[in-house]
């Protein structure tokens, strides 16, 4: 299992989750088997998620979707703030 985990700011979280739940890259169809979207207790301006899939290969071709189709487009994320910082993890035990 490997997960995308993506940290960022956001302007408002209302506007964050319907762009989120928009779904521009069909997170099924991209190969996502599952998702978490969290929220740090002390900050309502930040948002954690992590997607889930069963191959390498998946994960970095949603990253890079991201990177190229949705983050740097503000209609696709009208909430972003700032850059995300992400990461692939590699579920090992």
């Amino acid at each position: 299992m490997y997960t995308l985990h993506i940290e960022h700011g956001i302007r408002d979280f209302g506007l964050w989750k319907q762009a989120f739940d928009r779904d521009p890259l069909d997170r099924a169809a991209s190969g996502v088997v599952r998702h978490r979207i969290s929220r740090p207790v002390d900050d309502s301006h930040y948002v954690v998620v992590e997607l889930d899939f069963a191959n390498l290969n998946q994960a970095e071709e949603v990253l890079s979707n991201l990177q190229t189709k949705v983050w740097n487009s503000s209609a696709a994320s009208p909430a972003l703030q700032g850059a995300p910082q992400t990461r692939i993890l590699e579920t090992v035990g």
